[in-house]
């Protein structure tokens, strides 16, 4: 059994992609995965660093908790929406305040240019838009999933990174949220 870390990057409670991860979290709880839920939305931190990556700006104890358990799991999974062509700024905050300790640790050192600080990990991007997913993919281009997949999770050590998109979510049918439930819970039930 593999131990997995949700994280859920809307800044609003109450979301559907709220809802997206307590159904993939029931999905990876039933098939015997130990399961870690962070809401962002309800979490304790500065979303900004305040000095870069010039002097360490230390974890709000709710940060800790959640760098402890990405730490420790096989698996993450981020849920967020799509918002002016990109991830939440609290979403972004949040990678930007978890990852700038190691990163500082690494200046100055023969690990400097390694940034593979997460390794023997994967990670599911579950992302919400208001749009066609085939518009954002062809017609805008995937920034933010490439931003997030490729200069991210990638440069950290984590592969594979596999996606989920789902497209006109706001206008979208009772019939559709659900089948995009039974989805999330079946991805969390495989664990991928």
């Amino acid at each position: 059994m593999a131990t997995v870390t949700i994280i859920v990057g809307h800044p609003q409670r109450a979301t559907f992609c709220e809802a997206l991860a307590e159904a993939y979290r029931r999905g990876a709880m039933r098939a015997g995965h130990k399961v870690h839920l962070f809401k962002l939305s309800e979490m304790n931190f500065d979303p900004i660093l305040r000095l870069g990556y010039r002097e360490e700006q230390p974890f709000e104890p709710d940060l800790k908790a959640a760098y402890d358990a990405l730490a420790e799991s096989d698996h993450w999974v981020l849920v967020f929406p799509l918002w002016c062509g990109d991830m939440p700024a609290l979403m972004k905050g949040f990678i930007e305040r978890l990852l700038q300790p190691d990163l500082i640790k690494r200046q100055g050192t023969e690990n400097a240019m390694n940034w593979h600080i997460f390794t023997k990990k994967s990670a599911r991007i579950i992302m919400t838009m208001a749009m066609p997913v085939s518009v954002y993919r062809f017609w805008y281009g995937p920034h933010a999933l490439k931003l997030l997949k490729n200069n991210i999770l990638n440069f950290i050590g984590i592969k594979p990174v596999r996606e989920t998109l789902l497209g006109m979510v706001a206008d979208s049918s009772h019939e559709n949220r659900n089948r995009w439930l039974k989805e999330a819970e079946a991805l969390g039930q495989r664990g991928e």
